[in-house]
């Protein structure tokens, strides 16, 4: 990868007024973008603005309409991934490409040379993880992985092509600061040795810190270009959504009654390369936000699957659910004034108690990719369906969609457009508005700005924060921790299974959620 002198002043790629059209969409509009060897590129822009839709036109799963591209000063018709891995471009996906029933070794052998065997493959994976720092069992059924695994796996397996450019899109949204200052050094290394980067991330800070170039991609169209090492946040804000983002408002207030208490629950791990949970104790009062912070993969999926009931093997008494006598309309009455023992309840049955969950796959789970948001609806919300009959009123289905599209500012064609039509950033709008304007008492969410820009991620944090001074309580569980910090009434780190303490938000500090991530917080309560 290193460049020669000759080659060095040859731009390693040249997009020339680039033109992407959808039906009732231009996703991008005479974009020119260009890319020096040795360089970490940053493309900027809010959701829907079209970098995806770009990125996918560089690594040929894309076709433009219109335009050129040129790659080591030659022009390039790429017509699949596979001619651009040829080329030496990979892609790490915001949203993966990994084939779940087989190994992790499996899906990275897939992509490269067919002269090397699997057990090579599986040592250069190995190789390849211990030297960047992105721990992962070659061995281990993609199936059972959590998300930010799944993305140390794409991250690998576009590192073993030994790309001359490669693209990153959102590659830290899943991973713990310490894992985001190894990978910082593994891809400033790379530039060093030549190879560019186009990294798209909504984290200012990261593109401020990684970058020295930056295209601004608004509506589809560049709107500017610049070094971000010479920007602050503000100014980034400012090219990419006209403004900076609305400062959020987390104002201190009493917490009412426990609406959610676990009580040493202890569950093991459904398949072999989960993580068994110990001696969880677990309280989220009324009119509170508690954080759970940790290093993907260290339990948090059992717990939440313990909690939103896709795991009803919890055993009786470890999940308690209090209803509130003054709890929404839609909660019946017989429930109210009550603690529930929900530990073997059903997701429906937990809903109709008021308890409401975002996760933190948003296709597939969230949602289903192929329904329209409106039908997407009835996953968690049944008002559109009649008691009485049973039939679906869908005009009320379609209002109830319109307006959440609406109050959430979700960029769509409309209430019948297909989840996965949506970029990722507006689908995550749409999901956390359905399960907020469902009013739950008990509200859980998963990763909540999971590969959002940095104005929808305000948007939604605020939101969950009015949700929490309505009187909800409110369970988040994020790998990011400045989300966490800003939020958080209370915070608890997992590590191995196991919850820590509470820590009060002011005492909690980068540093030392940083170290309870490595399960050390019990040496320092016994120096306490």
């Amino acid at each position: 990868m290193n460049p020669t002198s000759s080659s060095a002043s040859i731009p390693r790629l040249q997009l020339r007024d680039i033109t992407k059209r959808y039906p009732g969409v231009v996703a991008n509009r005479d974009v020119s973008l260009t890319v020096q060897p040795g360089e970490i590129h940053a493309v900027l822009g809010e959701n829907g603005a079209g970098k995806s839709t770009l990125m996918k036109i560089i690594y040929g799963s894309v076709k433009p309409d219109e335009g050129e591209m040129q790659f080591n000063a030659q022009v390039a018709h790429i017509r699949n991934p596979q001619e651009a891995r040829a080329l030496g471009i990979s892609m790490v996906f915001q949203h993966f490409s990994l084939f779940e029933v087989l190994s992790v070794a499996e899906n990275v052998w897939l992509g490269l040379s067919k002269s090397l065997s699997l057990s090579e493959v599986t040592r250069q994976i190995e190789t390849t993880a211990t030297a960047y720092g992105l721990d992962i069992d070659p061995q281990r059924p993609v199936h059972t992985l959590s998300v930010g695994e799944m993305q140390r796996v794409e991250i690998i397996r576009a590192l073993l092509t030994h790309p001359q450019l490669l693209i990153l899109d959102e590659p830290t949204s899943v991973l713990t600061p310490q894992a985001v200052e190894k990978l910082f050094v593994v891809l400033k290394k790379l530039a060093a040795e030549g190879c560019s980067i186009l990294y798209i991330s909504h984290k200012l800070h990261e593109i401020r810190e990684l970058c020295t170039a930056c295209t601004v991609l608004r509506g589809g169209q560049v709107t500017g270009v610049c070094n971000p090492q010479e920007e602050t946040n503000a100014s980034l804000s400012r090219l990419m959504i006209g403004a900076e983002p609305p400062a959020l408002v987390s104002r201190a207030q009493q917490a009412g009654e426990t609406v959610l208490r676990v009580q040493d629950l202890s569950l093991k791990r459904a398949d072999p390369f989960g993580t068994d949970l110990s001696h969880i104790h677990l309280e989220v009062r009324a009119g509170e936000v508690v954080g759970i912070a940790g290093v993907s993969g260290n339990g948090q999926g059992e717990l939440l699957r313990a909690l939103s009931g896709e795991d009803d093997r919890a055993p009786s008494g470890t999940v308690m659910m209090h209803v509130s006598t003054h709890a929404r309309a839609h909660i019946p009455t017989s429930a109210r004034g009550q603690t529930h023992d929900i530990s073997t309840f059903s997701p429906a049955h937990r809903r109709k108690l008021g308890l409401h969950f975002v996760p933190e796959e948003r296709l597939g789970r969230g949602a289903v990719p192929m329904l329209g948001l409106a039908h997407n609806l009835l996953l968690t919300r049944h008002e559109a369906i009649s008691p009485r009959t049973g039939w679906l009123n869908l005009t009320r289905l379609r209002e109830q969609a319109q307006a959440i599209i609406e109050r959430y500012q979700v960029k769509t064609a409309g209430p019948d457009a297909a989840a996965k039509s949506l970029s990722g950033g507006n689908l995550q709008k749409f999901i956390v508005g359905r399960e907020i304007e469902a009013q739950p008492a008990l509200l859980i969410v998963s990763q909540p700005t999971w590969g959002v820009d940095v104005g929808a991620a305000a948007q939604i944090r605020g939101n969950i924060l009015a949700l929490r001074d309505a009187g909800c309580a409110v369970l988040v569980v994020s790998e990011e921790l400045d989300e966490l910090f800003e939020m958080s009434d209370r915070l608890h780190v997992i590590a191995k299974g196991r919850l820590s303490p509470s820590l009060d938000r002011a005492e909690a500090s980068i540093e030392r959620v940083g170290a309870w991530m490595s399960g050390l917080w019990d040496e320092e309560v016994s120096h306490a």
